[in-house]
């Protein structure tokens, strides 16, 4: 009988110890051209997701967001913009307006997905994952504005939270970005 016990609490310990945390490589969306997009297809990059708006204060980072890109685009580093419509209304635009938009604008070549929401109860599962440390296993975070900056590393996991004010061009972004 002890022995049966002692068995059964050591399978329950070890399932315990096997859970795994998602990581981005787990999530599938829409790009902004409406196919689908599986991260897993990202395996050995580096990521930046950052949710976008076309009306913004900090819309003009798009320009650095873009400069980042090509910078390190060959170096296993890419870019992913959502556009959200959570803030003040600053992304009220079609799909096709904001790819139009962020093409003509600012020469945005980083892929860009379908329009989600980044909060409150219509959050994306994506987003629900990156602000929550129960699923991210790293730090509980609050988009609180447009072009928010989340860093993922090679293997899909949460690295950090950059607020709105920091530029994607700043030497913490950088120096992360050329770390291996």
């Amino acid at each position: 009988m002890k022995k049966i016990i002692s068995i059964t609490l050591i399978t329950i310990l070890f399932s315990f110890t096997m859970v795994r945390t998602k990581t981005l490589h787990d999530f599938q969306c829409k790009s902004i051209d409406g196919a689908s997009f599986d991260f897993s297809s990202l395996k050995g990059k580096k990521i930046m997701l950052v949710n976008t708006a076309s009306e913004c204060g900090y819309t003009p980072q798009y320009k650095d967001l873009q400069a980042l890109y090509e910078q390190y685009k060959d170096k296993n580093f890419i870019i992913i913009g959502f556009p959200c419509n959570d803030f003040g209304g600053q992304e009220p635009g079609t799909l096709t307006e904001i790819k139009s938009f962020c093409s003509k604008n600012y020469g945005v070549t980083f892929p860009m997905m379908e329009k989600i929401s980044v909060k409150g109860e219509k959050c994306s599962e994506i987003y629900k994952w990156l602000t929550s440390k129960a699923e991210n296993g790293v730090e509980d975070s609050k988009v609180n504005w447009n072009f928010n900056k989340y860093l993922i590393n090679e293997k899909g996991e949460y690295v950090k939270h950059l607020g709105s004010s920091v530029n994607p061009l700043d030497k913490e972004v950088t120096q992360w970005i050329s770390t291996n």
